[in-house]
C-alpha cells in the first residue's frame, strides 16, 4: 500500500470551517429577512445588511485568532478585549435587530441609534486598542489592501487632527440637514452609506484620541487629543440645542412614514432626540478627556521608571 493510501485524510483547516459557518449563517438571515420576514425573531434583523454582517462577524474573528496568535504577555488586558467585542456588538445590535424598526420611525430612536454608532460603540473600540491583534488574525488580502498607497494617503488625510475633528462634526450635521435627512431615509443604499459613515468616521476618531502610544509613536500629542476630545464636544451641544428648542417639526420624515409612538408629537420627539444629540456626547468627551489624561500619567511614570532604572 503506497504512502498516500496510508495517509489519514487532512481536514479543512478551523479557520476556513468558521468562515464558511459565519458565511453559511449569513445566508439564513438573508433568506429569512428576504423571504419570511415575519418569522425573524426580535434579535435578527429587520432589513439584511451583508457588509455590516460580514463586518462585524470578521472582524470578531480575526480578533479572536489574533489573539490566539498573541504571546500571553503582549494580549490586551481582559477588560479591553471586552470592551472592543461589546462595541462591535452594540453597533450590530442598533442596525441588525428590530431595534432597528423604531429607529426608522421615531427621531429620537433614530438619535440613540447614530449616539452607539458616532460614540458608545467606537469610545469601546477605541478603549480596546486592538488595532494590532485583529492584524494579527486577519488574512493576507487584507494586510495588501490597507498597504496600497492611496488606502494609506487617505487613512493619513483623515486621521490628521483637523479633517479628523471636521469630519465627526461635520457628517453629523449633514445628515441632520432637513432635506438631506429626508431623502436619506427613503433611499436604503443612502440609509446604509450614512450608518457606515457614522460608525466608520466615529472609530477613526476615537481610536486616534485614545490611543495609549506617546506622540512619536501616535503621531499626536495627548494634549492635542484631549483638546479634540473637548473641542468636538460643542458643536453637538449647538445642534442638540437648536433641534430640542425648535418650535415645528423639522423632520417630516417620521410623520411621513408613521410614528411608532403615535402618541408623542413631532416636537417632543424632537425635544427628546435634540436632548440625545447634547448630553450623553458631552458626557463621551468628558470620559474621553479622563481617558487621554491616565494615557498621559501613564506614559510619563513609565519614562521615570526607565530613567531611574538608567541612573541606577
Amino acid at each position: 500500500m503506497s504512502a498516500g493510501a496510508e495517509a489519514a485524510p487532512r481536514g479543512l483547516p478551523a479557520g476556513l470551517l468558521v468562515q464558511g459557518a459565519i458565511l453559511g449563517f449569513g445566508a439564513v438571515l438573508w433568506l429569512v429577512s428576504a423571504r419570511f420576514p415575519a418569522d425573524m425573531p426580535v434579535i435578527g434583523p429587520y432589513d439584511f445588511s451583508i457588509t455590516i454582517y460580514l463586518a462585524t462577524t470578521f472582524s470578531t474573528f480575526w480578533f479572536l485568532r489574533g489573539l490566539m496568535r498573541t504571546p500571553v504577555a503582549e494580549r490586551p488586558t481582559r477588560w479591553r478585549q471586552v470592551s472592543f467585542l461589546a462595541g462591535v456588538w452594540l453597533i450590530y445590535a442598533v442596525v441588525q435587530t428590530g431595534f432597528e424598526y423604531p429607529a426608522q420611525r421615531m427621531f429620537f430612536m433614530h438619535r440613540l441609534q447614530h449616539l452607539v454608532l458616532h460614540h458608545t460603540g467606537p469610545v469601546l473600540i477605541g478603549l480596546s486598542m486592538a488595532g494590532p491583534v485583529i492584524l494579527r488574525g486577519a488574512p493576507g488580502w487584507f494586510h495588501w489592501l490597507i498597504g496600497l498607497g492611496p488606502v494609506r494617503a487617505a487613512y493619513r488625510v483623515i486621521q490628521h487632527p483637523f479633517p479628523a475633528t471636521l469630519l465627526f462634526s461635520g457628517l453629523l450635521y449633514f445628515w441632520l440637514y432637513p432635506p438631506v435627512h429626508f431623502t436619506t431615509m427613503l433611499n436604503r443604499p443612502l440609509y446604509e452609506v450614512m450608518n457606515w459613515s457614522m460608525a466608520v468616521d466615529g472609530i477613526l476618531f476615537w481610536a486616534m484620541v485614545l490611543d495609549t502610544r506617546p506622540k512619536a509613536q501616535a503621531g499626536v500629542s495627548f494634549g492635542l487629543r484631549a483638546g479634540l476630545s473637548v473641542f468636538v464636544m460643542f458643536p453637538e451641544m449647538v445642534l442638540g440645542a437648536l433641534i430640542a428648542f425648535a418650535e415645528r417639526d423639522l423632520f417630516p420624515y417620521y410623520a411621513y412614514c408613521g410614528r411608532y409612538f403615535p402618541s408623542i408629537s413631532a416636537v417632543a420627539d424632537q425635544q427628546i432626540g435634540g436632548i440625545i444629540i447634547w448630553i450623553p456626547p458631552s458626557m463621551m468627551s468628558v470620559l474621553g478627556l479622563l481617558v487621554v489624561l491616565n494615557n498621559l500619567r501613564k506614559v510619563d511614570e513609565a519614562k521615570g521608571r526607565r530613567a531611574a532604572a538608567r541612573r541606577g
